[in-house]
Parts: C-alpha cells; sequence; structure tokens
C-alpha cells in the first residue's frame, strides 16, 4: 500500500469494552497528523452492510477519551460468519473507496478482518475485550476497568457478607476464559475461584470453606467465571450441606460500562495510534499486540493462530492465602 491512500475505514465490533473510545480517538487523530482520512462505521460490519459511514475528524472525537462503551456503536454480526457475507463486505469497502479498515475488537472481530484481508482489503486489528482471551496478546482494552469494576463490587459484597457471617457466591464475566475470575479473586480476597481453565468441584469449595470457620473465619467468598457457572446452585448447596446462609450474585453487564481506567486509556491510545501508523507506513494486515512489556505488531493469520498455556501462579496465590 502507497502513502497515497488515505482512506481509512474504523469500526468497534463485538462485545464494548472501556477504552474503544480511547482508541477511536487516538486513530482518528493519529491518522489526521500523516494526512489521511478516517471514515467511521456505525455498529460494527452490521453498520458496514447498511452503509452507515461517517468521515469523522479530530473534533469529533473530542472530550470521549474517558467515556465508556463506544461512540460508533458495536453489534455481532453473523453474516460476517459467512463466506458470501465476506464477499460483500469487501464489496462494500472497495465501493467506498476505503484503502484499509482499522477492526477494534475480539477474536470474532479479528476472524472477520482476515477474511476481509484475503479479499484484497488491507486490515489493523486492535484487541479489545474485558475477558482477555485473544492469545496473541498478554492485554487487551478493557481488562482492566472491568477487573477495577468488579473488584469493587466484590468489596461491597464482602462488607455484607461479613456483617452476615454468611457465604457470597460471586459471578463475573469472561465468557470461556477465567483470567477476569482469576484476577477478581486475587484483588477481591477470595477463598476460592472457580474457571474453566482449573475445573473445581462442589465438594472442594465446601472442604474450604469447612476448613475456614475450623479456622475462625466467619464469612467466605467464592468467586465464578462465567464459563463455568452455576453460582446459585452452588450457593444453595453450601446452605444445604453447611447449613450457612449462603447468597449468589450475577455481576453481568456492569463490568462492561463505565469510565475506562488510567491503564486501559494509555494501552488504546498506544494501539490506535501504532495502527494508523501502520497504514500509514503500508504495513497492513496486522494486529496491535502488547508482549513482554512492549507493544508490537504481528501478522493478522499469526494473532488469530497463537495459543498460550495456563498459568496457575495467580490461583494458587489465591488459595495460599484463603486461610
Amino acid at each position: 500500500m502507497s502513502n497515497n491512500k488515505k482512506r481509512i475505514g474504523l469500526l468497534t465490533s463485538g462485545g464494548d469494552a472501556p477504552g474503544m473510545n480511547a482508541v477511536i480517538r487516538s486513530v482518528v487523530r493519529t491518522a489526521d497528523h500523516f494526512g489521511m482520512s478516517v471514515y467511521g462505521i456505525k455498529a460494527g460490519y452490521d453498520g458496514l452492510f447498511k452503509g452507515e459511514v461517517e468521515k469523522m475528524n479530530p473534533s469529533d472525537v473530542s472530550g470521549i477519551i474517558h467515556r465508556g462503551g463506544t461512540i460508533l456503536r458495536t453489534a455481532r454480526c453473523m453474516e460476517m460468519m459467512t463466506e458470501d457475507g465476506q464477499k460483500r463486505a469487501a464489496e462494500v469497502l472497495k465501493i467506498l473507496k476505503l484503502d484499509a479498515l482499522v477492526v477494534v475488537g475480539g477474536d470474532g472481530s479479528f476472524k472477520g478482518a482476515k477474511a476481509l484481508s484475503q479479499y484484497g482489503i488491507g486490515v489493523i486489528g486492535i484487541p479489545a475485550t474485558i475477558d482477555l482471551d485473544m492469545d496473541c496478546t498478554e492485554y487487551t482494552v478493557g481488562f482492566d476497568t472491568a477487573v477495577n469494576t468488579a473488584t469493587e463490587a466484590i468489596i461491597r459484597i464482602r462488607d455484607t457478607s461479613s456483617s452476615h457471617e454468611r457465604c457470597s457466591v460471586v459471578e463475573v464475566m469472561g465468557r470461556n476464559a477465567g483470567y477476569l475470575a482469576t484476577w477478581c479473586g486475587l484483588t477481591g480476597g477470595a477463598e476460592e475461584v472457580l474457571i474453566p481453565e482449573n475445573p473445581t468441584n462442589i465438594e472442594c469449595v465446601i472442604e474450604q470453606i469447612l476448613n475456614n470457620r475450623a479456622k475462625g473465619k466467619k464469612h467466605n467468598l467464592v468467586v465464578v467465571a462465567e464459563g463455568v457457572g452455576g453460582s446459585f446452585e452452588l450457593s444453595l448447596e453450601i446452605e444445604r450441606v453447611l447449613g450457612i446462609e449462603a447468597r449468589a450474585t450475577i455481576l453481568g453487564h456492569l463490568q462492561r460500562g463505565g469510565i475506562p481506567t488510567a491503564l486501559d486509556r494509555m494501552h488504546a491510545t498506544v494501539m490506535g495510534y501504532m495502527a494508523a501508523k501502520a497504514i500509514n507506513d503500508g504495513n497492513i494486515n496486522k494486529a496491535v499486540v502488547y508482549k513482554n512489556g512492549k507493544h508490537e505488531l504481528m501478522e493478522l493469520e499469526d494473532a488469530l493462530n497463537a495459543k498460550k498455556s495456563y498459568d496457575p501462579e495467580f490461583y494458587e496465590i489465591t488459595k495460599i492465602l484463603a486461610i
């Protein structure tokens, strides 16, 4: 791609994540710096099919760096999961004369971007999901805010749990990954964390609570990942077996909203800058990732094929401190 191609498409796709607006701001202003123009696509790939595209100026992104959600809106688009849909999306992008597309989202969004690259569209992917469930990167935009939001809720629940000497079961999001639950368990002082990567049965949870009560602990906190589920059933079983009061709370989409933390804004801003600069340099079909303390570009195909193993360290620390 040569530098005279200056029309960039930008969309946010899949689940929203705090910090997406900071990405949008960074892409628009960096592109303007390099003499390129950005066209915002509303509601993700779905908006692309509907032609919901507007040119974005630097002034359009003023005052959004601290806002949660995404001003471009987002949606899940089943049509982009089909070959016909992918071909049509590429055709629409060519009709709009967009020379490259920045896709902000998770694995599903990246798969859509990869498909577009096979039809001649230059793409850059920016990882944004509160679940941190992308193997290509050690950080995804939105994760830190979600951890802080969930941890604050957990601490509040701990206060009432302590007052009533009960067991609190708190379910957090994370889809099929346990990163959010593990971090929340560690920072919220949980006695047990149930995650898909490290299956634990109800008997082990009950045994942990019994051991804690034998040591004089009157209240307990169990954090459950969305991918495990069954929080209400677990609380009922704890009540039935131990005869103590137990309550289940599902935090749900509470974790997606709110003001993004400084850490999320920092990663979002750097990643947005790198995406726009890569397009200006003709360095396309890449993902912006964070590895070994540094932001870098990775081949999009390699990003989708990357695999990282489960590290039990945080869980082990949680169990050592669960007395």
